[in-house]
């Protein structure tokens, strides 16, 4: 259910980007995909099924999770990094360049990972059998891979039934990727999303984007309330990160645009308060995790920080689920793509 906020954006709780899974049916001894880090497919005609997989290599986006299954076996497991692009075929690194023209397809660059523990489908095929899509289903019945379809979506409890029978592989993916990028791939996901919204117009999706990176108008109203760092007392503004109190993830649309929402830190506070290794009373203390390195408290000046001034009715609001939420609640590990 959404509402009009003031700023006129509609409110949307959850702002949760659309995590599709998708199976990709490589061909049984080919791995130049999965170690050149792309799927590909020609744009040429031909059946239906090799159709619809075009079409879902349009469909692909950044942060989409793909299951990669060749000679019968899940062996890797991708995630999309771009939306599809016009490319010719990729050339394998050693082979020698082509003597004519290439054909034109879609080209998606996609990070693989090797699965340690591959999981063979046919094994688990009774489980698997009644969760596969009714059309374009890129399993058989049978268990056998079927070869006529290159891309398939798949439907989420068919999803959530690979996710279980991989045993916490993916969920260790996840985290991978999310520590390789430094939540960059969460955030072209989640800008993808807005970009995909039809609820609001291009100038809202803009705010929302820039809100998303602490700029645009998120930034000028919250410049409105705060002045400088709370914890090292920096007031060039040129140094400080604009970060929201009331994570994104959690907020709704008034919330991400609300400068009451936010606060302007020094870079390394700003990584400590959206781990929950930090967080503030109502009056402007610093409160400092107990599960914070001590090494970490003292060189970076926590022991000693700026005078703490009195939060505004508004900010306390925020601050309160920080403090329930976030201080001391998430270990300070990355989120991954999907616990965006």
């Amino acid at each position: 259910m959404k509402n009009k906020s003031s700023g006129g954006v509609p409110l949307q709780v959850d702002e949760k980007p659309l995590l599709r899974h998708w199976w990709v049916n490589h061909a049984d001894s080919d791995r130049a995909q999965v170690d050149g880090s792309y799927l590909w497919l020609a744009k040429r005609r031909g059946n239906s099924s090799r159709n619809q997989s075009r079409h879902n290599m349009t469909r692909v986006a950044p942060g989409d999770i793909v299951f990669s299954c060749a000679a019968g076996t899940i062996a890797a497991l991708g995630f999309a990094l771009e939306r599809a692009r016009s490319a010719p075929m990729p050339v394998p690194s050693g082979d020698p360049a082509p003597s004519a023209p290439m054909d034109e397809g879609w080209l998606i660059p996609i990070r693989f990972l090797d699965l340690a523990l591959p999981l063979r489908p046919k094994d688990h095929v009774a489980e698997i059998r009644p969760l596969l899509p009714a059309r374009q289903s890129p399993l058989r019945s049978s268990g056998e891979a079927n070869q006529n379809v290159y891309l398939a979506e798949i439907p989420a409890p068919m999803a959530e039934a690979l996710r279980r029978l991989l045993k916490g592989q993916v969920q260790a993916c996840e985290t991978r990727i999310g520590m390789e990028m430094d939540g960059k791939l969460a955030q072209r996901a989640i800008e993808e999303h807005i970009w995909q919204r039809a609820d609001i117009g291009p100038r809202d999706r803009r705010e929302l984007i820039s809100a998303r990176v602490g700029q645009g108008i998120f930034r000028d109203r919250l410049e409105r309330i705060e002045t400088a760092c709370r914890v090292t007392g920096i007031m060039d503004r040129r140094y400080l990160q604009a970060t929201h109190i009331k994570p994104w993830k959690d907020a709704d649309d008034r919330d991400k645009l609300d400068g009451a929402n936010g606060l302007l830190l020094s870079p390394h506070i700003c990584h400590l308060f959206d781990r929950g290794h930090i967080s503030f009373a109502d009056d402007g203390t610093l409160l400092v995790s107990r599960h914070l390195n001590p090494y970490v408290r003292r060189a970076w000046g926590l022991e000693q920080p700026a005078a703490a001034r009195p939060f505004t009715p508004e900010q306390r609001i925020y601050l309160d689920y920080h403090r329930q939420q976030i201080f001391e609640k998430t270990g300070g590990g990355r989120r991954s793509v999907s616990e965006i």
